[in-house]
């Protein structure tokens, strides 16, 4: 089996190159790739990448990410995060290869308190999330056999994260805001790879599979707690913490004013994934519990 993997460079294509490998033959691909092409602004040189390789399985890890940037570019989010990806499944359809794709919480609108449904109303408030509904259209209007997987909150021992920068500023200041009004899980970049291997490994055998699934950690949590979970892990690890629990202060979504809104409600029900492919998916506090032994090792 070959698998033709984009967005190598990224945290979540850092983690596939792990879980993907056992699988078959992986070709794996960035934007600076040099001999096939990985980026997605050139659309004629992806399809003929794709066809070069003639994959079984096209895993699509590359997306335009950049949040508040993409307000001011519009046209370049739409064409890495609906146009490439609406690409990708044309040609998976057009040669029987299975497309996985990823997408995000920012398709709906943030509103409520319960989590969100595959099949509830989308709703988003930008750029970023707009193009990704799109993505998600593009590829069921193919009817190609597809995996999308809406995740949220995503992070990596590798890079940089919302655990790291809180652990610079809270090693550095006397006191820290923390946005308490955005509720979600914190996914691992490495769960989000066991479970797409896995999950390649039933739809291969079960095709009815195909489809659109929630996949989050369990559990649900604020900035604020999460970044109080992380600074006192640190503490008890010895790490040198400068800023006191009491000096950690919540704060409403509109203390930080930025140019695309956020969800506030970023809670996302995964029963659907769990029942089809038997899976039972870990609390968010125990992938941040063993990225942050790893980074703090180092």
């Amino acid at each position: 089996m070959k698998i033709l993997l984009f967005g190598k460079g990224g945290q979540v294509g850092w983690e596939l190159q792990r879980s993907l490998a056992p699988l078959g033959e992986l070709v794996t691909l960035g934007t600076d790739s040099q001999d096939l092409c990985g980026d997605f602004t050139n659309l004629e040189g992806i399809a003929q990448t794709v066809r070069t390789v003639a994959p079984d399985i096209i895993v699509n890890a590359a997306a335009y990410t950049a949040v508040d940037k993409a307000e001011s570019e519009p046209d370049l989010t739409r064409t890495i995060n609906t146009l490439a990806p609406g690409l990708l499944a044309q040609e998976a359809k057009r040669s029987g290869a299975w497309l996985i794709h990823y997408s995000t919480d920012y398709v709906f609108d943030g509103s409520g308190d319960k989590p969100w449904l595959e099949t509830d109303p989308t709703g988003p408030l930008s750029v970023y999330g707009k193009t990704k509904l799109e993505g998600e259209e593009a590829i069921r209007a193919t009817d190609c056999h597809h995996l999308i997987f809406r995740t949220s909150w995503v992070y990596a021992a590798c890079g940089g994260n919302f655990a790291k920068t809180m652990l610079r500023l809270a090693g550095e200041r006397d006191q820290l805001t923390v946005i308490n009004d955005q509720i979600g899980a914190p996914t691992g970049a490495d769960l989000l790879a066991d479970v797409t291997a896995h999950s390649i490994r039933m739809a291969l055998q079960r095709p009815e599979v195909s489809g659109l699934y929630h996949l989050v950690a369990s559990g649900q949590t604020s900035w604020y707690h999460y970044a109080s979970f992380v600074i006192d892990f640190a503490r008890q690890a010895g790490i040198e913490i400068k800023v006191a629990p009491e000096s950690i202060q919540p704060v409403p979504t509109s203390a930080f004013p930025l140019p695309a809104p956020r969800p506030k409600n970023s809670r996302m029900d995964t029963c659907k994934l769990q029942n089809t492919f038997d899976l039972n998916l870990p609390h968010w506090q125990f992938g941040i519990t063993r990225m942050l032994t790893e980074i703090l090792e180092k």
